[in-house]
């Protein structure tokens, strides 16, 4: 249905297809923008759930080369004469607000409803609003062979590992071993990965940068070659850890919050440690740009894993689901308006 909505105009600067759309709003700047749910972790776990929401949507604009700037919000919830749902309502209101506040990024407005058909099913959307340069829109691509792949952010742990498997599963009381799905935000981090790639775009440093968000470095890595045309080849053993004895499968799913992976120009790897020291977060160079389209991945020199890019983006296979016309649609249809 999405797609049948017009996404091009005189004023577009990108439209779907990467991190966030950019709107020309003329003497030279864009307006970058995004919408995000974070329905069913904050079901599960409602401050981390929807903390980690608006570190995720934050994470999307400032890839694209914005400072953002504003947070809106737009909740469901059930009926608040249940104990569940007003532990539901104050959790995801304190950590909208907690990131928000520590980051420094305001919640200028929202609005929330309450109904019956949301007890088991929360809808906790978050909107972020980011200015940049019109002419420095920086977009998710692993472009030129050879080029560096460098890791920032936060130390990778086992938090998260399949949220993105979860957020499709079906909920009920019973979820609370699920919690561990949901990953754990730290704005004061994320605040320092804000300033550090801003300073790192302005010193055009960068091919390209892509937010770890669900599926972790397997899904930044993949969607960046993909959109290039490229492939990338990962050496595990390099990227920063905070828990002994991870698997390569848990380092490639992991979900720990507050990372991102980049593509530096050609000889410029010092430059990028450098400006991530000076800001206080962990960086390492994890790979290299291929010219395959293969995501092939290493731990310790030895192959683990060799998928096809494109495999898992865009030739992913497509849910064809049962849909039928409802029984009223041929009754409203036959109406006759001007009789009404």
């Amino acid at each position: 249905f999405l797609k049948k909505l017009p996404t091009e105009g005189a004023h577009v600067i990108q439209g779907p297809g990467e991190n966030a759309g950019v709107v020309d709003i003329g003497d030279g700047l864009a307006a970058v923008f995004k919408m995000e749910s974070h329905n069913h972790p904050s079901f599960i776990e409602p401050y981390q759930g929807a903390a980690t929401g608006v570190g995720g949507i934050l994470r999307d604009i400032f890839t694209m080369g914005a400072r953002p700037i504003a947070l809106l919000d737009s909740l469901r919830f059930g009926p608040l004469d249940q104990p569940r749902n007003r532990y539901l309502l104050s959790g995801v209101v304190a950590g909208i607000a907690g990131y928000g506040n520590c980051i420094g990024v305001p919640t200028v407005g929202g609005e929330v409803s309450f109904n019956e058909i949301y007890n088991h099913n929360p809808l906790v959307n978050v909107f972020c609003l980011g200015i940049a340069r019109a002419d420095r829109i920086f977009r998710g691509r692993a472009s030129g062979v050879g080029n560096p792949v460098i890791y920032i952010g936060s130390k990778t742990g086992r938090d998260g590992i399949h949220g993105a498997t979860m957020a499709s599963d079906s909920f009920d009381e019973c979820s609370e071993s699920k919690r561990p799905t949901v990953q754990v935000g730290d704005p004061f981090t994320e605040k320092l990965l804000l300033e550090a790639c801003l300073e790192l775009m302005e010193q055009d440093l960068l091919v390209g940068l892509q937010d770890m968000g669900a599926a972790g470095l397997t899904s930044s890595s993949c969607e960046m070659a993909s959109r290039a045309g490229t492939g990338i080849e990962l050496e595990l053993a390099n990227v920063p850890r905070r828990e002994p004895g991870m698997t390569p499968y848990e380092v490639l799913l992991s979900e720990s919050q507050e990372r991102m992976l980049l593509v530096a120009k050609p000889g410029r790897e010092g430059d990028v440690l450098d400006i991530c020291k000076k800001w206080d977060v962990d960086a390492a160079v994890i790979g290299r740009v291929t010219n395959d389209g293969l995501l092939r991945v290493k731990e310790q020199g030895a192959v683990v894993a060799e998928v096809p890019a494109r495999a898992l983006t865009e030739d992913a296979p497509t849910y064809e689901r049962p849909a039928e016309a409802p029984a009223y649609q041929d009754f409203l249809q036959s109406l006759q308006l001007e009789l009404i």
